[in-house]
């Protein structure tokens, strides 16, 4: 038996034209949502994620701007960007590129920001939000997880999910999404005892953890649905060897650049798992498509004279 794939790539496609359709439907309005991103200093990946941001918001018909801050800069100058963006009314999200420099205060930046532009939605208000099954923001990358599930028809209601990580970006709103859902959910971590035994338990196993290869096929229930949310890059020959030993087109692809990508579950665990999300292409490219799909909702949500807000 090997698991089904489920494709990420596609879901976030559809999601995309979606959205992209609501957005035309707005603009025979005169509305256009608008997103900007804020991004202090030259991290790569983030360069690399705004990028990628700022494309997919033209694929989809959201204005969007780009506010390049200095390595230099100070918890003020951050928070005066963001105060000047939430006064705006052309601008419904307002995403802060993390990580931010060591002097900056990083909870405070994100604080400021108007929790109804919060498109990642991490500020306190919407985190309350989703605890009390309230409308509001959620953050991308867990609420991507929810869309390939559902879209993939995998049942959510009565069933164990088990979330591997709790960090407050993916693992606890993963655990209070599922939960709304009317899961019953366990959430472990690195204090947890006979992790293996606990995901064993699991119909649905949500692996965030940021670890290369964890979870085995000794972690899985026969038929059980693994979502694998890390993405990690491997260089060094013996783990790669762990993880990939006779893959010849992985092998092939480490020869050439010296890494390669892999999540948080090995892949053996397709020898086992009933459904499994694929690293590239399951979860990530769900995590622009949510932001695109938030961006849009806090627009409706700012704007609602008379525009339906799902979700």
């Amino acid at each position: 038996m090997s698991a089904r794939i489920l494709d990420g790539s596609q879901i976030a496609s559809d999601i995309r034209k979606e959205v992209t359709a609501e957005i035309g439907a707005m603009a025979a309005q005169g509305i256009r949502p608008g997103l900007a991103v804020v991004l202090v200093g030259h991290n790569p990946a983030s360069e690399i994620y705004v990028r990628g941001k700022v494309k997919a918001c033209a694929e989809v018909g959201i204005y969007s701007e780009q506010h390049a801050a200095p390595e230099t800069s100070t918890t003020a100058d951050l928070l005066s960007v963001v105060d000047e963006l939430n006064q705006r009314d052309d601008i419904d999200g307002i995403l802060v590129q993390l990580p931010l420099p060591d002097q900056v205060d990083a909870k405070k930046v994100l604080l400021t920001v108007d929790p109804a532009k919060d498109v990642d939605g991490f500020h306190p208000l919407n985190v309350g939000f989703l605890s009390t099954q309230r409308p509001g923001l959620v953050p991308c990358t867990p609420a991507g997880v929810m869309e390939i599930l559902k879209r993939s028809h995998i049942p959510i209601a009565g069933q164990h999910a088990v979330v591997v990580g709790r960090s407050d970006i993916v693992g606890k709103p993963a655990a209070m999404l599922l939960l709304n859902a009317n899961a019953t959910v366990t959430v472990c971590h690195s204090k947890t005892r006979d992790l293996p035994a606990v995901c064993r338990q699991a119909d649905i196993l949500v692996a965030a953890i940021g670890r290369a290869g964890l979870i085995t096929r000794d972690f899985v229930k026969p038929g059980a649905t693994v979502i694998d949310v890390g993405m990690n890059k491997v260089s060094d020959p013996a783990e790669f060897q762990r993880l990939f030993a006779g893959d010849s087109k992985r092998e092939e692809t480490f020869r050439k650049k010296g890494s390669v990508l892999v999540g948080d579950v090995h892949p053996e665990v397709a020898l086992v798992a009933g459904a499994l999300t694929p690293v590239p292409g399951g979860v990530g490219p769900l995590t622009i498509a949510m932001l695109m799909y938030n961006t849009l909702k806090a627009a409706k949500m700012r704007r609602s004279s008379g525009l339906e807000v799902s979700g």
